[in-house]
């Protein structure tokens, strides 16, 4: 055996060591996650929320906050994100104006969600005078999430080919009615994929949250909701292992988010893939 099949061997080896290990490390982590917390969920858990005079502990408007902080998000961020990516790709003429733009969306991407929180604190809170609430929180999310909406939009727009847009030029359509007609349609695998992952994101956020939302497990409707503190899961989860010392209960939470998590992902390929098979049918 010559020198080239032990390099390639020896490769081949580590690469399989490597997969090996991230894979093994995955599934124990799903499955202690798992193991801890199935068994301290209970419908009581699930339906009921917290009663200091009795004890008990209860999840309802910590779930109830995670809903709304979702769809809050998604309000803001999806038409601004995808209203962004169609003017980059589409309209805007001049490169370097958009190679700024993409700069500063990737450097907002990679930017660690407690400045974001320092910030909505700041901002969002005391400046615009929305204290601690779940609207603050959902607009500091939506800052967040800006920049992986408006990439993957991106991505997606690029996938439709010029022939299609040039097609429908020919045909007499003005520029809107070729991009709502011809070229969206054509890339909304893309954009639907985009908004699901980040509502992986917003499910599994709580630094963020810890300086906007706040952390009270109040059930409200959900206009008042938006403007009182409230705890998502996540913040319910740091707040029951660190304060409360309640880790049956932390154990639950998570077992939660981890499912939600994993429909989340599933979603977004299943989704993925019906459109891809649509778009080629």
């Amino acid at each position: 055996m010559n020198k080239r099949n032990i390099y390639n061997w020896t490769m081949q080896i580590l690469m399989w060591l490597a997969a090996g290990i991230t894979a093994g490390l995955t599934l124990f982590l799903l499955g202690y996650v798992l193991y801890k917390g199935l068994p301290n969920i209970t419908w009581e858990l699930l339906s009921t929320k917290p009663s200091y005079l009795t004890d008990r502990i209860g999840i309802l408007p910590d779930i109830l906050n995670t809903v709304y902080i979702i769809l809050t998000t998604l309000v803001f961020v999806i038409p601004l994100g995808v209203g962004a990516a169609i003017y980059l790709t589409e309209y805007a003429s001049n490169k370097r104006v958009v190679a700024m733009i993409e700069y500063a969306a990737e450097t907002l991407s990679g930017i660690p969600s407690i400045i974001y929180g320092l910030f909505g604190s700041l901002f969002f809170c005391q400046f615009m005078d929305l204290d601690k609430s779940l609207l603050a929180g959902a607009l500091t999310l939506v800052i967040m999430n800006l920049p992986t909406v408006m990439r993957t939009t991106q991505e997606s727009l690029k996938t439709v080919p010029q022939s299609y847009r040039e097609g429908a030029f020919g045909l007499g359509a003005g520029k809107w009615r070729v991009i709502r007609t011809v070229v969206l349609p054509g890339c909304v695998d893309g954009v639907v994929t985009g908004c699901i992952l980040s509502i992986g994101r917003i499910v599994g956020e709580s630094a963020a949250l810890l300086f906007t939302a706040g952390f009270a497990h109040a059930l409200n409707g959900f206009v008042d909701a938006l403007f009182t503190s409230g705890s998502t899961l996540t913040v319910a989860l740091y707040m029951y292992a660190t304060e409360g010392g309640e880790f049956g209960v932390a154990f639950a939470i998570a077992a939660i988010l981890m499912i939600l998590t994993l429909i989340i992902n599933l979603s977004a390929s299943l989704i993925g893939k019906y459109f891809e098979r649509k778009k080629n049918a």
